[in-house]
């Protein structure tokens, strides 16, 4: 790799962004052929939002409403589908997604406040549904920990997702849930290969930690699954066993999976991180990433976007289903309860 590759950071080049007129670039005033790009150091933006709970419309995601407590992810994930939305707040989908952390403090009383309101009606809500609720940054905020607080008290349902075992810290609150089965976690293991997590997720914990953490959920009584995504051809499709059978012996009900997909500048942010780290095999992993999408990298059909399509989709899929059935048989997760919601509670806790 490159003496000026940025150790610690997935994405290796700032972005343009399409909603900005004017853009600021790394090129020298003089013409020399020096980079100026220093490696980023992560800034924290806080924002007053006025909701936190949002309607998801897309039909191919089993989820019906989602809440981020953060925007941008120090994770650092080279694939993450959440970078295109940090253009929205006039940054780059690129080093500015994983180093300029936008933190809505305000979410645990918004949440309540929506809780609170006589029209709503208990469905279970994802956190997150774009970037990671315990990243970094939650070890020292506790935002995800105070919007749990609101959940639990007013026994209302949702799903989590995370790669981070910083979950254990909020034990205490996902087994008061799951004793009234009012919460489902999944955990993301998307390798197992721990040289080839350090530089594709270079801010998250190793598998391993995954690992240790769904053995940890599962023997609280807390209902566990895992994400063995994004599945990418020719890095990690070829872990989907062994990724399954270390899930399910460590105490995961269910496992989920979709193909990679480079939508708008991920696709440039991900083809110079592969360049940079594998080079060797990028042609290769390239080529059958478009091969998936229609001769492309990105996709945004519904329903194909996710899963791919063409042989080499076919293969993959096969060899996940026959994973699951082989390692998960009859387990499944327990429905969630939807009758427990105290609507219209009272008592705040702000």
């Amino acid at each position: 790799m490159e003496d000026e590759y940025f150790k610690g950071r997935g994405a290796q080049i700032r972005t343009g962004n399409k909603f900005l007129k004017a853009q600021y670039v790394t090129d020298h005033v003089e013409g020399l052929d020096e980079p100026l790009m220093e490696a980023p150091t992560t800034q924290v933006f806080f924002e007053t939002s006025k909701t936190i709970v949002n309607k998801v419309t897309s039909p191919d995601l089993g989820m019906m409403y989602s809440t981020n407590p953060y925007q941008g992810c120090e994770h650092g994930c080279i694939y993450c589908y959440a970078r295109n939305t940090h253009e929205y707040w006039g940054f780059s989908a690129g080093i500015d997604f994983e180093s300029k952390i936008i933190v809505k403090k305000n979410a645990p009383q918004l949440l309540e406040k929506m809780l609170l309101s006589p029209t709503w009606q208990a469905v279970p809500i994802s956190v997150s549904g774009n970037t990671d609720c315990y990243q970094p940054l939650e070890r020292k905020m506790e935002i995800t920990r105070n919007m749990l607080k609101v959940f639990a008290r007013y026994r209302h349902p949702l799903g989590m997702i995370t790669k981070n075992g910083l979950i254990l810290r909020d034990l205490d609150l996902l087994k008061d849930l799951a004793q009234d089965n009012l919460v489902h976690v999944y955990i993301s293991i998307t390798t197992l290969d721990e040289k080839l997590r350090s530089v594709m997720e270079p801010r998250t914990a190793s598998a391993i930690k995954r690992l240790k953490t769904v053995e940890v959920l599962a023997k609280a009584g807390i209902p566990v699954g895992v994400m063995n995504a994004p599945i990418i051809p020719g890095l990690n499709h070829h872990e989907i066993p062994q990724v399954l059978k270390a899930a399910s012996e460590h105490g995961a009900l269910s496992a989920g999976m979709t193909v990679v997909r480079l939508n708008g500048s991920i696709g440039q942010i991900f083809e110079d991180w592969l360049r940079k780290n594998f080079p060797d095999r990028f042609e290769k992993v390239w080529h059958q990433i478009c091969e998936m999408h229609g001769g492309k990298v990105n996709d945004s059909n519904f329903g194909r976007r996710m899963t791919g399509e063409g042989n080499f989709a076919q293969v993959i899929h096969q060899l996940f289903r026959a994973s699951k059935k082989k390692y998960f048989g009859d387990k499944t997760m327990p429905p969630i309860d939807l009758t427990k919601f105290r609507k219209g509670g009272n008592l705040s806790l702000f």
